[in-house]
C-alpha cells in the first residue's frame, strides 16, 4: 500500500471508496472468483445501522428567545411551504423529498437523490 492512500483514518478516500461501489456492481451478477478476488467486496457494510433524519427547515435565535419559548410559541423556519424537505444520512445531505403518510406515520418521498460522485466526494 503506498503513503499516498494510507492515512491515520480508517476511512478509505473517496476515489477508492468510488471505485469500490464501481467494483461491487460488476462482481455482484458474475460467479468467478476471480473477478471477486480482484475487488474487495462491499457485502460487510450492508448492516451497519445509518442514523437518518430530515430537516424541514432552519432558523437562528437568540437566547433570549429561547429562554421564553413555551406551548403555543411558533419559530419561523428558512424554507417556504411546499419546498422539499432534506434527507440526511449521518448529518450528510443525500436527498430531497415530499411528506408522505405511511399509514399513521409521516415518511419522506424522495424527488432528488444526491449524485453517487457528489456524495462520496462529500465523504473526506
Amino acid at each position: 500500500m503506498d503513503s499516498h492512500n494510507h492515512s491515520n483514518s480508517a476511512r478509505p478516500a473517496p476515489e477508492e471508496l468510488k471505485e469500490l461501489l464501481d467494483n461491487e456492481d460488476m462482481t455482484s451478477g458474475r460467479a468467478g472468483a476471480q473477478d471477486r478476488d480482484r475487488s474487495r467486496s462491499l457485502d460487510f457494510l450492508y448492516d451497519v445501522p445509518l442514523q437518518v433524519s430530515v430537516e424541514v427547515g432552519r432558523s437562528r435565535i437568540l437566547l433570549r428567545d429561547l429562554l421564553r419559548m413555551g406551548e403555543g410559541y411558533v419559530i419561523e423556519l428558512d424554507k417556504m411551504a411546499g419546498e422539499p424537505l432534506d434527507l440526511y444520512v449521518n448529518s450528510r445531505l443525500i436527498a430531497r423529498g415530499e411528506a408522505v403518510m405511511v399509514g399513521e406515520k409521516f415518511g419522506i418521498r424522495l424527488t432528488e437523490v444526491i449524485s453517487t460522485t457528489d456524495r462520496i466526494e462529500k465523504l473526506g
